[in-house]
């Protein structure tokens, strides 16, 4: 048995809506029958079918207020904002400069607040919306090269539950703190097959997460069964990580086990 969410006249704005997880954020709302709506700092090649793209960078708020003025007067309304853009190249944080991290901080934490002031704005005039964030696992998982980025999206969680308290009734806030997830640039993250199975292997569930099933969480955030949902932070990791030492263990009592059969 199926149950499939109906977002039939939603307008929905998936900012980096065009690529990797953002896409399939955005195939799952059209899926969903939304009218979905995406942004980028950059000409897309292959614009998602059925969507409408629009050039935008979410850093500059003026480029920000255009844009939710130009959905609004397009559609009529604006129901659900997606904050998926962001990201980070790897850095050391010992040498990294002061720009960069203001760079990455600006991109992963304050565009965000810029795009759900705007929309908040919208939303609130209408007497409801829904402002999903993009977050991450990195948030609450210290891991090298990543400093700026993990200390961002962990801003974006705490965010996340202000802006819910502060705006309610009338606008709900939730966050996905997403895993691993297999997109066009998984190799160049990962590797080859066998270090991407490698990877996955540590994963609970066996594998990293598809785009669409993150649009999948998005779409459930952004539909009335999760109407007295706010302020949340909902895993979309497969399991998370086993911790170090139960990998440690396992590596001894193999070892023991060899070494007693010898």
């Amino acid at each position: 048995m199926s149950l499939a969410l109906d977002l039939t006249g939603r307008v929905v704005l998936v900012t980096g809506g065009q690529r990797g997880i953002g896409r399939g954020i955005s195939r799952a709302f059209l899926d969903a029958g939304a009218t979905v709506v995406t942004c980028s700092r950059s000409e897309v090649a292959d614009p998602l079918l059925g969507t409408t793209h629009h050039l935008c960078d979410v850093r500059d708020a003026d480029a920000v207020g255009a844009l939710v003025a130009d959905v609004v007067a397009a559609h009529g309304r604006l129901d659900v904002l997606v904050n998926n853009a962001g990201g980070a190249p790897a850095a050391d944080a010992a040498t990294a400069s002061p720009r960069f991290h203001e760079k990455i901080v600006g991109l992963n934490l304050l565009s965000p607040l810029v795009c759900a002031q705007a929309a908040n704005a919208v939303m609130q005039r209408q007497g409801s919306g829904v402002i999903v964030n993009i977050s991450s696992i990195s948030a609450a998982r210290p891991a090298p090269t990543i400093a700026a980025y993990a200390a961002a999206k962990a801003g974006v969680d705490s965010l996340t539950r202000s802006l819910a308290m502060e705006w309610g009734p009338a606008v709900r806030v939730n966050a996905i703190d997403v895993g691993l997830c297999r997109t066009e640039q998984t190799d160049d993250h990962y590797g080859d097959d066998a270090q991407v199975a490698a990877v996955e292997s540590t994963i609970p569930l066996g594998r990293m997460a598809r785009p669409d099933e993150v649009g999948a969480v998005a779409v459930f955030l952004a539909s009335d069964l999760a109407s007295y949902v706010s302020g949340a932070r909902v895993a979309c990791d497969g399991g998370g990580e086993p911790p170090v030492f139960l990998h440690i263990g396992r590596q001894f009592a193999a070892s023991a086990s060899t070494t007693q059969e010898n």
